[in-house]
C-alpha cells in the first residue's frame, strides 16, 4: 500500500508539472496573440499623411458632382506623388440629399468611388436625417457608403480643430 504522505507527494509533485505546462502553454499562446497582432499593424493601411474635408450644404448636383471631382483629383494626386491621403465628404442641410439613397442625384459615382478608395469616408448629418424624414412624414433611408455622426457641422469643427483643413 501506498502511504497517504507519498500519495500526497505524487499528487503535489503532478499537480507542480501541470501547473508548469499550463503556465508554458499559456506563455506560448500570449505570445502567438502578440505576434498575430504585431502582423495585424503592419499589414493595415498606414496613416494618411494628408487629410481634406469637403462639405456638401446645397441639394444641387453640380455642387455634389464638384465635391465628388474635387476628392477624385485629390486622391489622384496623391497617389502620383505616392502619399496617402484621408476625405471626408461632409453632408449637412440639403446636401443630405447627396447620400440619400431615395433622392441623391449622384448615388451611381458613390459606391463605385467608396469601393476603389478606402480613405474616403462619406458623413451624413445625424441631425439633418430626423429633420427631414419629419418634414416628408416618411424615413430617409441613406445609402450603405454613408456613415452619420451627430452632427455634419461639428464634425467638420472637430476636424478642423484636429488641424485638418
Amino acid at each position: 500500500m501506498i502511504s497517504s504522505r507519498l500519495k500526497r507527494s505524487v499528487f503535489l509533485a503532478a499537480a507542480a508539472a501541470l501547473a508548469g505546462l499550463l503556465a508554458a502553454s499559456a506563455a506560448e499562446a500570449q505570445t502567438t496573440v502578440k505576434q498575430a497582432a504585431q502582423t495585424k499593424l503592419t499589414k493595415t493601411a498606414p496613416a494618411a499623411m494628408h487629410k481634406v474635408a469637403i462639405q456638401v450644404n446645397q441639394n444641387d448636383k453640380a455642387v455634389m458632382d464638384l465635391a465628388l471631382n474635387n476628392a477624385k483629383n485629390v486622391l489622384d494626386y496623391y497617389k502620383e506623388k505616392g502619399e496617402t491621403v484621408a476625405i471626408e465628404i461632409v453632408t449637412y442641410g440639403p446636401g443630405l440629399h447627396m447620400l440619400r439613397a431615395d433622392t441623391s442625384p449622384v448615388k451611381d459615382r458613390i459606391a463605385p468611388m467608396a469601393l476603389e478608395n478606402p480613405n474616403i469616408a462619406f458623413i451624413a448629418c445625424g441631425n439633418t436625417q430626423p429633420n427631414q424624414s419629419k418634414a416628408e412624414g416618411k424615413p430617409v433611408t441613406l445609402l450603405s457608403e454613408a456613415k452619420v455622426v451627430p452632427s455634419g457641422v461639428v464634425r467638420l469643427s472637430e476636424l478642423h480643430e484636429q488641424g485638418d483643413p
